[in-house]
């Protein structure tokens, strides 16, 4: 078999692994069984973690909600006092609480239970194959210097406790374009019955299985359509060594 032919069926189907915008473990799944009437909400707090030149900190807040009939999760945003320059502004749910210090840096990562990555960037028109906190780069980044609200429903996030996609222990950061964090928030729990059954000051942490952890933690496969993305990307390995072999 000539070498050219040998390097074109391995570039071919190297790039149906490098070219994929999905996540290692597949798609995001859609979460179910959202509770009805249980609302997490994040505040920035008054003082700013980057030390830059504000005026003030960003105010603002998300909140979310399930979905009718407690599928996905229904948010509302509103952000003001934004700073005049460094947009647009952009905002994710990240996998680890802000501490009782209000480091931002230790919120981690995005969360992200299909190992996807930030990078390429999320496509908008196919949110599924998307970080799952990555909630500008989904339903928009924020393209103002003064005040922004916006309303979206998100199928892959949860406010399931033990979902991996649950976000009720876990932190919003909000950043410049460059993705400098400039402030950051835990999201306080509220029950339908409207008690909040959980620590909520600053550096709180809420129990739920798994653990929060960064986005390169291995997670458990979950169903067929993750374990048939993996071993696609995996089976290109076998075919590029037989022909390297044939050489």
């Amino acid at each position: 078999m000539r070498v050219s032919n040998i390097i074109s069926v391995a570039a071919l189907g190297a790039s149906g692994v490098f070219s994929q915008t999905t996540g290692q473990l597949g798609d995001a799944p859609v979460t179910t069984g959202n509770p009805v009437g249980k609302i997490a909400v994040a505040t920035l707090p008054e003082q700013a973690f980057w030390k830059g030149s504000l005026d003030g900190n960003v105010k603002g807040s998300v909140t979310a909600k399930a979905g009718p009939g407690g599928r996905g999760v229904d948010y509302s945003v509103s952000f003001s006092n934004l700073p005049k320059e460094g947009g647009t502004f952009i905002y994710h749910v990240h996998v680890a609480p802000v501490p009782s210090d209000g480091n931002c840096t230790s919120t981690l990562a995005h969360l992200d239970q299909t190992v996807r990555g930030e990078d390429p960037a999320c496509d908008s028109t196919k949110p599924e194959t998307c970080q799952q906190g990555d909630l500008s780069g989904k339903y928009g980044h924020i393209n103002s210097t003064t005040s922004f609200s916006t309303t979206f429903h998100d199928d892959y996030t949860s406010l399931v406790e033990g979902n991996g996609a649950y976000f009720g222990n876990r932190s919003l950061v909000f950043h410049f374009a460059n993705k400098t964090r400039i402030s950051c928030a835990n999201f306080t729990v509220i029950e339908a019955n409207g008690t909040s059954p959980y620590p909520t000051g600053t550096g709180s942490v809420i129990k739920t299985s798994p653990t929060p952890t960064a986005s390169t933690t291995s997670i458990p496969v979950t169903n067929a359509a993750f374990a048939l993305n993996i071993a696609k990307n995996l089976a290109i390995a076998p075919v590029v060594a037989f022909f390297l072999a044939m050489l």
